[in-house]
């Protein structure tokens, strides 16, 4: 059976109080937390011979790099070779800060990095302890498919992250987008079909 690993999204703050302060000032939306997304319905659109593993990652409002290496280690052990891992925004900042730093102990068949983080210049938003270090040989070295997805009217993660991903991993494919927005949508049919080609 394949194997397929999903790590999601989630906010990051410098401080505790920035992150009160958010919490004020976000507006509860239902249909955003529990509506039809791509991510939930993986398993179903790859079908049978896939297993999907989609941990839910710790406090996922105010994340903790710390933690995620932690919960995400909980996955590793179930882990078979030749298996592909998809990280959402900073689900894809998570696994090329982890791989830069640590090798898994079974191959991996291909990586994608949808609308991932690089840094935080171009934006607002923080990445408290989710800065990736300066090379990233390390990911490349672990896989020799390594996919980048951006949109380019993303409104949260400014497309530049995608040039400086594709610096940073130059054999990595590139995939763009004009109207993906943050990849929140409820298909993603290009996702699917690429992770089915490998």
């Amino acid at each position: 059976m394949k194997q397929l690993v999903f790590i999601h999204g989630g906010e990051t703050f410098d401080t505790y109080d920035a992150y009160l302060d958010a919490l004020k000032e976000w507006t509860y939306d239902p249909f955003k937390e529990f509506g039809g997304r791509w991510k939930n319905s993986l398993a179903e659109e790859l079908g049978d011979e896939w297993l999907v593993f989609a941990p839910t990652m710790p406090s996922k409002y105010n994340a903790k790099y710390v933690e995620w290496c932690i919960w995400f280690e909980k996955v590793v052990p179930f882990l078979k070779d030749e298996v592909r891992l998809v990280g959402h925004s900073l689900g894809g900042i998570f696994l090329a800060k982890y791989l830069s730093e640590h090798t898994l102990p079974v191959s991996i068949s291909a990586l994608w990095l949808v609308a991932a983080p690089f840094d935080t210049s171009d934006t607002d938003y923080s990445l408290a302890d989710f800065v990736l270090p300066d090379s990233l040989e390390k990911v490349s070295a672990q896989t020799s498919k390594i996919f980048v997805y951006h949109s380019t009217d993303d409104p949260i993660v400014p497309f530049s992250a995608l040039e400086k991903y594709k610096e940073k991993l130059p054999d990595a494919a590139v995939r763009t987008f004009p109207d993906k927005g943050h990849f929140l949508q409820e298909e993603f049919p290009e996702l699917i079909q690429e992770i089915q080609s490998i």
